[in-house]
């Protein structure tokens, strides 16, 4: 049994849970995810996690539903920084007892199954290694990482130690995108020729977040860039699950700082073209939206279908005179949340090769996002070949 400094249970806020049609059941809340393989934590009990890092607000959204999750146990969290640490402690009502100065003295006391992971995106990379060298698992904030060179080195912790690095996106939770998949792989659009992904908000600052985040997210060599990586990476995510994991042929890309006064180092707006073979998409990250959207549009031969935010979706297909527009099914039990998510991984019931927190999508998301950061600053198209084999 892996100690537990504190007898609470933890989840990430999010709404639904997704992951690649080709794995996830009909939409059912009572539909069982299958057994895949040997579990790496007994299915008898919970998975322990432990927190690395406070810089980043999405851990903001742990703490408030430690109670209300069964799948996973809380054990440690690492965070150098002292006022950090009294904030949190103090605002969640905190063990002391919890908290430890470093990743890896908090590891080697507590032994937990995997780390959440929030450090500056740049920090990815040293999270996961500390980790992986522990022989514990990890699931990390989007993106993957800040460069390709460091998505590589964490591709190869993960094959060397045997552990899971696995990537948490808000829009992996979204019943709405389930239901896009689903739809794209069951043929129903016919074949993909064209998907525009908007992402964004106001901007960091507009929205109010903190200071200690802002800090990083404005900074090109801690987050990559600016709108581009932070909100480019989901429709890259999805897209890669839309083609199956193909590699895009090329990628062109237009930066934009719309607000230099705010965001004098990094884009504030941008536009990727990722072409394939048979299809193309266009992803619009963007800090300069007039309010917060996360929605996707997918063309294919046979019709379209429009995602708006986490569980709606509109539908035409060919034949068709006027749009339909329905509530997309709800996600199976132990898929509707990261820390589910996570626990059916750990426990050998889900198999997370092919889908949208996956490894090896992530590595065709950092693809493109070096190659679009690549295309605004040379203004050329940049031309992609498949990774070789880890």
């Amino acid at each position: 049994m892996k100690p537990a400094l504190l007898s609470v249970h933890v989840v990430l806020v999010a709404a639904s849970v997704l992951t690649a049609p080709a794995q996830q059941p009909a939409a059912s809340s009572s539909s069982p995810a299958p057994h895949i393989s040997a579990p790496v934590v007994p299915v008898d009990r919970p998975v322990g996690v432990a927190i690395v890092g406070l810089v980043h607000d999405h851990a903001l959204g742990i703490f408030d539903a430690l109670a209300k999750n069964h799948s996973v146990t809380l054990v440690g969290i690492a965070e150098p920084d002292q006022k950090l640490v009294a904030l949190y402690s103090q605002r969640f009502t905190l063990d002391n007892k919890l908290f430890y100065p470093d990743e890896a003295r908090m590891i080697e006391a507590t032994h937990p199954d995997a780390v959440l992971v929030y450090t500056s995106i740049a920090d990815h990379r040293k999270a996961i290694e500390v980790a992986a060298r522990h022989h514990v698992n990890a699931m990390v904030e989007k993106p993957l990482a800040t460069t390709l060179a460091d998505a590589l080195a964490i591709r190869r912790l993960a094959s060397q130690f045997h552990v899971q690095v696995l990537v948490n996106y808000e829009t992996t939770w979204y019943a709405s995108n389930a239901e896009a998949l689903r739809e794209v792989d069951n043929g129903t659009l016919g074949t993909i020729r064209r998907v525009v992904v908007h992402d964004g908000h106001e901007g960091p600052k507009e929205i109010g977040v903190s200071h200690t985040f802002l800090h990083w997210l404005t900074d090109p060599k801690q987050a990559g860039a600016g709108a581009m990586y932070d909100f480019g990476c989901y429709g890259a995510d999805l897209m890669t699950l839309i083609m199956h994991g193909e590699t895009p042929v090329s990628v062109t890309a237009v930066a934009m700082t719309d607000k230099p006064g705010l965001y004098p180092n990094v884009d504030d707006d941008a536009t990727i073209i990722v072409r394939y073979k048979t299809a193309q998409a266009v992803l619009q990250p963007s800090w300069t939206w007039s309010f917060a959207r996360k929605d996707m549009e997918v063309y294919g031969t046979d019709g379209y279908l429009v995602t708006e935010a986490a569980d709606r979706v509109r539908t035409r297909y060919k034949g068709q005179m006027v749009e339909q527009e329905h509530e997309a099914p709800r996600l199976v039990r132990n898929q509707e949340n990261s820390l589910d998510y996570l626990a059916a991984v750990l426990h050998g019931q889900l198999d997370p090769r092919n889908d949208l927190s996956s490894l090896p999508t992530n590595m065709i998301v950092m693809q493109i996002l070096t190659a679009a950061s690549e295309s605004a600053k040379t203004g050329r198209t940049v031309n992609l070949t498949p990774l070789p084999a880890a």
